[in-house]
């Protein structure tokens, strides 16, 4: 997994004023939590931030005064319309902790061409070391039938990391491909055909 560091600022001020004006000047307000630490209440620059969040669970070496700390992203607020990035909780870490992260599933393999494929969920929760982190799960779903499901229970997960979803939780299902529309098209010209011949007799006529 990547660990990326970023220089952050010490907020004095705080309200929407403050974090508008921090936002103007290219800064994303945060706050760093955790360990029954006093919370630190920061700025972070905004370019750097987006680009270190684009890597899923990507850990944070926040460096402020001259210090460190070892962050996971907690929770991003987002404006609603432009996506740029408002706010965000980042909580403290140690190497070596243990952590319960959302961890994507990437499906591969060939499944029954006769079916739809639904990634009903696209992550699943895992408790892993926190410099451990995997960027991402694969689920194999070669010769998985049409009407059936993968779940939780089958991504292989790797020495040292543990399920915390539930196991019974579906990540994958392949639907049975519907035949209504193949069904309804003869039923249509079937239809049609009484209408055709009237409009002939008619023609005649």
């Amino acid at each position: 997994m990547a660990e990326i560091t970023i220089n952050g600022v010490t907020r004095t001020e705080f309200g929407k004023g403050a974090s508008r004006r921090a936002r103007r000047d290219g800064l994303v307000p945060a706050v760093i939590y955790g360990h029954g630490e006093k919370p630190q209440h920061i700025t972070l620059p905004s370019r750097e931030l987006g680009v270190a969040l684009k890597q899923s669970n990507v850990l944070l070496d926040i460096v402020i005064d001259g210090k460190t700390e070892l962050t996971l992203p907690k929770a991003i607020v987002r404006h609603p319309l432009k996506q740029i990035i408002e706010h965000i909780d980042l909580v403290l870490v140690r190497r070596g902790e243990k952590v319960v992260v959302s961890v994507p599933v990437h499906a591969i393999g060939e499944h029954d061409r006769d079916g739809v494929l639904e990634h009903v969920n696209n992550t699943i929760d895992v408790r892993v070391e926190a410099t451990a982190i995997p960027s991402f799960f694969e689920l194999d779903i070669n010769g998985l039938a049409a009407g059936t499901s993968l779940y939780a229970a089958d991504v292989k997960l790797p020495v040292g990391v543990e399920l915390d979803s539930d196991p019974k939780m579906i990540v994958v299902h392949l639907s049975e491909r519907s035949t209504a529309v193949e069904e309804a098209a003869p039923v249509a010209a079937a239809t049609d055909a009484p209408a055709a011949a009237a409009d002939s007799e008619k023609k005649d006529a």
